[in-house]
């Protein structure tokens, strides 16, 4: 199996990634300098609609955790994130953007809170343990900052509660929308947390101790045989169509929580302080003059946009589409892009200027997609 990369120790393997070749992985990317796998099945609409019906097994190591502990922890995390942290428990996972002096995004990862003054950061691809490292330091924060051994394996799919209280009891059942518990495997303490990233419902498995890895791998594969498990990884169809945002695709440190709809979680009241905060509130102020916006264009199935495609109304560039690909169950293709204020209402009239030179047309749409 040729996976395209020239495999080296700077790219690291997972504790899943010999269960993964043996499944079939048809080529890997790389996040965080780990292997993610990146396709299985004959297509990605074959993995799409598996995904949406039963359950699958993703290797998602690449989520690396960066864990932060100590008196300062708490102080450190919340000057990294414009999101209020203060009503955070135990127990529970948030969505938070890690921000820069600017107001520029570093990452969108989830936090968990496992103690009081212990933290993980589960990140995107961007080294945020270096940047946490370098705050902490200037600052003089008392925090031990490291990457500890913890590799999760996501089971996702509208039959994954069904499989893990099969294996882990019915208690899991009661574990609500990004929160986590702690589930007993081979005489371990396990967080099993319910999240992932996909809109089908799902848990990740936080594995601590990665030589745990083949038999956690083998035990959910054996478990899941009788209701169709397939191995999978992130699904773009699906991704696409449920809004979800992936950094360095669809945003980077050029854009501010603002301009992908996470306003939400950004306290612009003063009650927090955090790096960035004046030069985020100027914006909130002044506002954004970009969105991010789905886009619903037609044609024949678009190719793979690895390079960005302007949208155009007329002869004016109003954004780029950053994520795209074909949409079996909406039949037409679907992509995610930053649109200009002027144009970013559901319904504008757009033309996509494809890389196969096609010019297609399209409409704005909320996200995610209906």
């Amino acid at each position: 199996m040729s996976s395209g990369l020239n495999m080296s120790r700077r790219i690291r393997r997972t504790p899943y990634t010999d269960r993964v070749e043996t499944a079939g992985v048809r080529g890997f990317t790389v996040v965080n300098h780990m292997l993610l796998p990146k396709a299985y099945q004959p297509s990605v609409e074959d993995d799409y609609w598996h995904l949406r019906e039963h359950v699958q097994l993703w290797d998602v190591s690449c989520q690396r955790q960066v864990e932060i502990k100590g008196p300062d922890a708490t102080k450190l995390v919340q000057w990294m994130t414009p999101r209020n942290l203060s009503h955070a428990k135990v127990g529970q996972c948030l969505y938070v953007p890690l921000i820069d002096e600017c107001g520029g995004l570093i990452n969108d990862p989830v936090l968990l809170k496992i103690e009081e003054d212990r933290y993980w950061l589960s990140i995107a691809d961007s080294d945020v343990l270096l940047y946490a490292k370098g705050l902490a330091i200037g600052a003089g924060f008392e925090v031990n900052i490291s990457e500890p051994d913890v590799s999760p394996l996501a089971v996702q799919g509208p039959k994954a509660e069904d499989l893990l209280a099969s294996l882990f009891g019915e208690s899991i059942r009661s574990i609500g929308f990004f929160r986590f518990a702690y589930v007993d495997f081979l005489g371990t303490q396990q967080l099993l947390a319910r999240s992932g990233y996909s809109r089908q419902g799902g848990f990740e498995i936080y594995l601590k101790n990665s030589s745990l890895g083949s038999a956690l791998w083998d035990t959910v594969w054996q478990a899941g045989e009788s209701m169709n498990i397939r191995p999978g990884c992130p699904n773009l169809i699906e991704r696409i169509e449920g809004g979800l945002f992936s950094y360095g695709n669809d945003m980077t440190r050029e854009n501010t929580p603002l301009e992908i709809g996470l306003g939400k979680y950004c306290a612009l009241d003063g009650s927090v302080n955090f790096i960035g905060k004046e030069p985020l509130l100027k914006i909130a102020n002044e506002g954004v003059s970009r969105e991010i916006r789905g886009v619903l264009f037609d044609g024949e199935a678009c190719p793979t946009c690895s390079t960005p495609w302007p949208v155009m109304v007329g002869s004016r560039k109003v954004g780029e589409i950053t994520s795209a690909i074909w949409s079996p169950r909406l039949h037409r293709n679907v992509g995610l892009s930053m649109i200009d204020r002027d144009y970013w209402d559901a319904g504008q009239d757009v033309m996509v200027l494809s890389s196969d030179g096609n010019r297609r047309t399209g409409i704005i749409s909320d996200l995610p997609f209906a």
